[in-house]
């Protein structure tokens, strides 16, 4: 735990409850205030707290790679040219956010090279297979200053992401095949989420990168990834989203997956997924669902319009191909009529899930970044564009 605490993270595990409960450890253990590592922790933990004129508020954890990797991706895509010095910027600050450290996750994962990225600013020994699938898909956007050194980045840490598929198939965040459910019966078990199962989002967002990139489609790893989204798709056409609220999040992030690695998307079992989306639209034309469907399955799909969800839902759609559906139709007039004169959209909804049932996260940038992502995944694919081709291929 000491060793947590110290040089490279901002906080043991960089999110609220490790860093608050190993201050009380520490405290609890003889350890003064002014002992510099229980100093440090404490420093750490005040980087969370919020006083504005509003209120007082602590944030669970800070999440700027994860921002930084979206909207990369919604400008690039968006039109911003490749070589645009924000993107350069942007780009090169995720470059050297590369976590190169051999951390927890080396316990059930034996591949040697150190690679990825975490959610947070820095938090070196728990990076992530969502941020290091998400970086990768925003770095291959951004013109290189040096080809050979994007190669050797995504060489290194495509393997890395590569070497996190468990045993059904899927990816998990942080581990590897980290399922055993007796350990949840444990009374200290954090937040009935001890365990580090694989789901469905995560799977597909790797299986959108994979495509984007070029893999082979035919690939083990690629066949078995399908196989598990068949596997944990719901009786309605839904998916569970873990990382995401909720089932909106899950499909569109499989559907999306599931077209950029060339699936046939005219499959009765993809459909069933698109149909369900179209089933919860809301009459105003967007869509919503709340964090209660974590404990009520029966409310998926049911809630007010936010921005984020009504993105993800029209992607989703588009991502099966029939552009001229009144349901994308109707999707898109909601985040122009919703759209503030200044550009942005307002979302006051939590739609970004830390603990299912437990606590909840809301992304400010969502509400920006996705309507515009959605928006560009429209004009592209109406101008036949598909996606971009990007500065890195599996076959360079």
């Amino acid at each position: 735990m000491l060793e947590r605490i110290g040089e490279g993270s901002d906080g043991l595990a960089a999110v609220y409850p490790a860093m608050l409960n190993c201050m009380i450890a520490l405290r609890t253990l003889g350890y003064s205030r002014k002992n510099p590592l229980y100093a440090k922790a404490e420093k750490d933990f005040a980087g969370l707290f919020v006083d504005d004129p509003e209120d007082f508020r602590i944030q669970p954890c800070l999440s700027p790679v994860w921002d930084t990797a979206i909207t990369i991706i919604s400008l690039a895509d968006s039109g911003l040219p490749p070589e645009h010095p924000r993107l350069q910027k942007a780009a090169e600050w995720l470059v050297n956010k590369e976590v190169r450290v051999l951390g927890d996750w080396a316990v059930n994962n034996s591949y040697p090279e150190a690679s990825g990225w975490a959610f947070e600013y820095s938090n070196v020994y728990y990076p992530d297979t969502d941020d290091t699938a998400m970086v990768l898909m925003a770095l291959r956007l951004v013109q290189p200053t040096e080809q050979h050194s994007l190669d050797e980045l995504f060489r290194r840490a495509l393997g890395w992401q590569l070497s996190f598929q468990c045993r059904d198939g899927g990816w998990a965040a942080f581990d590897k095949d980290v399922t055993t459910p007796w350990l949840e019966d444990m009374p200290f078990a954090d937040h009935n989420a001890i365990l580090d199962p694989t789901c469905s989002d995560l799977t597909a967002r790797t299986l959108e990168l994979l495509g984007y990139i070029g893999f082979d489609r035919n690939a083990k790893c690629v066949r078995d990834a399908i196989k598990y989204l068949v596997a944990t798709q719901g009786d309605d056409g839904s998916w569970y989203g873990r990382w995401g609220v909720n089932y909106i999040y899950g499909a569109w992030q499989v559907l999306r997956g599931l077209w950029a690695i060339g699936e046939d998307m005219s499959q009765d079992w993809i459909l069933r997924g698109r149909d369900w989306l179209e089933s919860c639209q809301n009459s105003d034309g967007g869509w919503g669902e709340t964090c209660g469907t974590y404990e009520n399955s029966s409310t998926k799909g049911i809630g007010p319009s936010t921005a984020s969800q009504t993105a993800w839902a029209i992607m989703g759609i588009c991502a099966c191909g029939d552009l001229d559906r009144p349901s994308v139709y109707r999707g898109l007039r909601y985040l122009l009529r919703s759209q503030k004169p200044d550009g942005s959209w307002d979302e006051e909804e939590i739609t970004g899930t830390g603990f299912p049932r437990t606590f909840y996260l809301k992304y400010d940038m969502y509400r920006q970044n996705f309507p515009l992502l959605a928006l560009a995944t429209y004009v592209n694919r109406r101008s036949g564009m598909g996606y971009h081709p990007g500065f890195y291929r599996c076959d360079r």
